[in-house]
């Protein structure tokens, strides 16, 4: 009976002890400069999210964060590189919508895209906006579709990366309005807005803050945002369901990712400090003027969002015989 007890009592001991090392702070966190991976390059959206982020969360936390632009591969290079991190809360990246669908695309991704992370917090969502070069005679979703319609395979949308959101927005406007248009990917959201520009494809489905500057200027026309609703910072662009597709809406969203096994206590010290960031009413401010919506969230909340969205876009992808591998 002693020899039960004294086995019983060994595995009480080592039971809290893996419990306190996985939900108790047991070295100062964070100690060392910590790095913010990004899976795009400098001048998108995603870029231009995590450094609002970066300088933000580095005040918070009294440690430098610095932004590690890792694009190539619709993410999987940056995505595979977290997984990797040593999981100790100094290595965390930017995940978007590419991260929820790569999953349903991609047979053999270098990862497991639930086991190999821990969720952190929605960090940030915004509608995208559908421009076209000013030389496509359209000014309206309605005569942008009797144009497709009326020219087969002749007019291209650009995206940031085959089969990330910019690029399955524009699989659901064809599949909609049932149009024949070819998509031309890019590595990031900076090429595809020059080439945009420079007319080698006459529309993008575009986040917010790279292509509000350059409709600002008139060298691109707004035409319509992806969202249900119209956003209070565009009043007067109608959204794509209400100018003729019913029903469409193609939202993008930014959120943070650990690597796996990251300590529980570790996950939620991040994740305080990012809420603490993204409810701050300068970075609200900041994000807002360019068309972005601060978020947050529980780590919980965020790996549901992750799953309903790979869901949602599973039927698109399927839809339009998506397969890039």
């Amino acid at each position: 009976m002693t020899s039960i007890r004294f086995i019983l009592l060994i595995i009480i001991f080592f039971n809290t002890a893996s419990w306190a090392e996985n939900n108790s702070l047991t070295v100062p966190y964070p100690n060392k400069p910590l790095r913010f991976i990004v899976p795009y390059p400098p001048g998108g959206g995603n870029d231009f999210i995590a450094r609002v982020i970066a300088v933000r969360l580095g005040d918070v936390l009294r440690q430098q964060v610095i932004v590690d632009n890792r694009a190539g591969a619709h993410g999987i290079i940056a995505t595979e590189l977290t997984a990797k991190a040593p999981p100790d809360g100094h290595t965390f990246m930017l995940s978007g919508t590419g991260h929820a669908i790569n999953p349903v695309i991609y047979k053999n991704l270098p990862y497991d895209s639930e086991r190999d992370f821990s969720a952190v917090t929605l960090a940030a969502v915004a509608p995208n906006l559908l421009v076209i070069h000013p030389a496509v005679a359209a000014t309206t979703v309605r005569e942008l579709i009797g144009l497709a319609k009326a020219n087969p395979r002749q007019l291209n949308f650009a995206s940031v990366g085959a089969g990330g959101n910019s690029h399955l927005a524009g699989e659901l406007f064809k599949l909609r309005a049932n149009v024949e248009i070819t998509h031309v990917p890019y590595r990031g959201t900076g090429p595809a807005s020059t080439a945009l520009l420079a007319g080698e494809v006459q529309m993008i489905f575009s986040t917010l803050p790279p292509a509000l500057s350059q409709v600002r200027i008139g060298k691109l026309r707004a035409i319509a945002l992806t969202s249900s609703n119209r956003s209070t910072v565009l009043p007067d662009i109608p959204t794509i369901s209400e100018s003729g597709l019913p029903g469409y809406e193609a939202t993008g969203w930014w959120g943070v990712l650990a690597p796996a096994n990251t300590p529980k206590a570790i996950v939620l010290a991040l994740n305080t400090a990012l809420l603490k960031v993204l409810r701050s009413e300068d970075t609200k401010v900041y994000l807002f003027k360019e068309g972005i919506e601060a978020a947050g969230g529980t780590p919980e909340q965020f790996k549901a969002h992750i799953l309903s969205e790979r869901q949602k876009w599973a039927k698109v992808i399927q839809d339009a015989k998506l397969k890039l591998d």
